[in-house]
């Protein structure tokens, strides 16, 4: 059966950089779709980021690329199997160089913190109780 993917494809100052960010968060490079303008950022098996230097990235808009570090142009979130595992990639994030965005959210059954990576682009990492989703 087939199984829809997302490609979110953001800009970067600085691919090997952000490459190391992802890494130490441990997520996994995937070498065939990766080079020296872009790397390919396996998140799970239908998510990939596509982490572009800003020339290549132009290739694919006429829009202005926004400043990331002083405009918001996307909120990604990600869903994680527990508020342990929500810390933990928030923490991970913060340690290899990215930044606490916002105040953590905890509504009983659901529970988040976002982080900004080495770009500004946030990332929000939640945990949501399976029976508040089952209704």
């Amino acid at each position: 059966m087939y199984q829809q993917m997302i490609f979110v494809n953001l800009a970067t100052a600085d691919v090997e950089a952000s490459k190391k960010f992802f890494t130490e968060l441990g997520y996994t490079i995937n070498p065939q779709f990766s080079g020296d303008d872009c790397a390919s950022v396996v998140i799970s098996d239908t998510i990939v980021a596509m982490l572009l230097s800003k020339e290549r990235y132009a290739t694919f808009t006429s829009k202005e690329i926004v400043d990331s570090t002083e405009a918001s142009e996307v909120l990604v979130c990600l869903s994680a199997e527990s508020r342990e595992k929500v810390d933990e990639l928030v923490d991970r994030a913060i340690a290899a160089g990215g930044t606490a965005s916002g105040t953590p959210q905890d509504h009983g059954f659901m529970y988040g913190r976002a982080f900004d990576d080495l770009d500004g682009h946030t990332w929000e990492v939640v945990w949501m109780d399976p029976a508040a989703v089952q209704g």
